[in-house]
C-alpha cells in the first residue's frame, strides 16, 4: 500500500468511526432515518474532501458536529416538519374510519437501534440514549426551530457544554442557554402522547411476559386476550395513513374490519427507537408464505401497552432494518430442511 493510499484508508477510519452518533444526531435533528444517513454521507465527504483545512483547534468529532449541523440546518431551511399522525388530526372512530395516506416527508419515520446508538460502557448513558430516539421525544423535537432542536440535542443528549455549542454555532453562551430555555418551555407545554412509555434496559422479566403474551395475541388474532394487554388509552397509529385510533374498542374494532387481512400473521422481533418492536409479515394468499407488512413500535407502561405504531411503507423499512420481503410457510421450511 502506497503512503497515499495508506493516508486515505486511515481517514476513512477516523471519519467512520462517528458514523453510528453522527447518524444519532443527524435523525434526531431531521425526523427521517434516510435524510438522516443522506446527511451523514454528505457530512463525510465534506470533511474527506476539506481535511487538509482541518487544524486541529478543535477534536476531529467537535468538527464533524459543525458540518453536520450545518448540513441538517440546510436541510431544514425548507421548515418540513414531520409529524405522526396524531399531531396532524383529531383521533377518528372506528365508525369513520378511512385509509386516507399523505406524502412520505409527512412522516417522523422509525429508525433501527443498531444505526443510531452506539454502545457506551456506561448503561446510564445507554438509557439516556435510548430515551433520546423514542417517537413522543423526536416528535417533540420537531415542534422545535432548527437551532433551538441543535442546542437541545447537543445539551441535553449528548452533554456537551455551553461553551462548546457555542464555538459549534458561532454564537455566544448566553444566546446558547436562552435557546435551552426556550426549547425546554416549547417541550413542557406541548407534553406529547407516548411521552410516559418506559421499558427498562434491558427488559424485565415482566416485560418481557408482556410482549410474549402480545405476539401470542397478535399472531394468534385473539382480541380477548390482546384487549387485556391494552391500556384503556392505548393509541394506534399506521402511516402513511393519517388515520389514528384510540382505545382498545376501537383499535381491535379496526383489527377484524379493515384490518381483517392480518389474521394469521407472524412477528419478528426488532429493535426499533429504543423500544420494543416487531416486523410484521401477514400471510400471502397468492404465493403463499408471509409478505412484508409493518413495522411495528410498541410504547409500554405500567405493564400495559399505551403505544400500537405500524409504519406501513415496507419497501423501505424492511431492508433498512436488514430483514428479508418474504417469509416461507413453516410447511415449506420443514420440506426444504428435508
Amino acid at each position: 500500500m502506497t503512503n497515499g493510499a495508506a493516508t486515505t484508508a486511515g481517514l476513512d477510519a477516523r471519519l467512520e468511526q462517528y458514523r453510528v452518533e453522527l447518524t444519532g444526531y443527524c435523525y434526531r435533528m431531521l425526523g427521517s432515518s434516510f435524510e438522516a444517513e443522506d446527511a451523514v454521507q454528505d457530512t463525510m465527504i465534506r470533511a474527506w474532501r476539506s481535511f487538509d483545512k482541518f487544524e486541529g483547534r478543535s477534536s476531529l468529532r467537535s468538527w464533524l458536529y459543525r458540518i453536520a449541523t450545518n448540513v441538517c440546518l440546510d436541510m431544514l431551511t425548507a421548515g418540513n416538519k414531520r409529524a405522526r399522525p396524531m399531531d396532524l388530526t383529531e383521533s377518528t372512530p372506528l365508525a369513520r374510519a378511512a385509509l386516507s395516506p399523505r406524502p412520505d416527508n409527512t412522516w417522523l419515520e422509525p429508525m433501527p437501534d443498531s444505526r443510531v446508538l452506539p454502545t457506551p460502557a456506561d448503561p446510564a448513558e445507554a438509557a439516556v440514549a435510548k430515551e433520546s430516539v423514542r417517537l413522543a421525544f423526536m416528535a417533540a423535537l420537531q415542534q422545535l426551530p432548527a437551532k433551538q432542536r441543535a442546542v437541545l440535542i447537543l445539551r441535553e443528549v449528548l452533554a456537551w457544554k455551553a461553551a462548546e455549542v457555542a464555538e459549534l454555532l458561532g454564537t455566544s453562551v448566553a444566546s446558547v442557554n436562552s435557546a435551552l430555555q426556550r426549547a425546554r418551555a416549547t417541550l413542557a407545554e406541548r407534553q406529547q402522547p407516548g411521552a410516559g412509555a418506559a421499558v427498562s434496559d434491558p427488559l424485565d422479566e415482566e416485560q418481557k411476559k408482556l410482549l410474549d403474551r402480545y405476539v401470542a395475541a397478535f399472531e394468534g388474532y385473539d382480541m380477548s386476550a390482546l384487549t387485556a394487554l391494552l391500556h384503556e388509552d392505548a393509541i394506534m397509529t399506521m402511516p402513511p395513513f393519517d388515520l389514528w385510533l384510540t382505545g382498545a374498542d376501537d383499535i381491535t374494532g379496526f383489527m377484524t374490519t379493515l384490518g381483517a387481512p392480518c389474521a394469521g400473521s407472524r412477528l419478528v422481533p426488532v429493535q426499533v427507537n429504543g423500544m420494543p418492536g416487531f416486523a410484521q409479515y401477514k400471510p400471502d394468499p397468492e404465493a403463499g408464505g408471509f409478505t412484508p407488512w409493518a413495522v411495528q413500535v410498541l410504547e409500554i407502561s405500567d405493564g400495559r401497552i399505551t403505544g400500537f405504531h405500524c409504519f406501513l411503507d415496507t419497501q423501505r423499512w424492511f431492508p433498512l432494518f436488514g430483514l428479508p420481503l418474504r417469509l416461507e410457510a413453516e410447511s415449506d421450511q420443514v420440506e426444504q430442511g428435508a
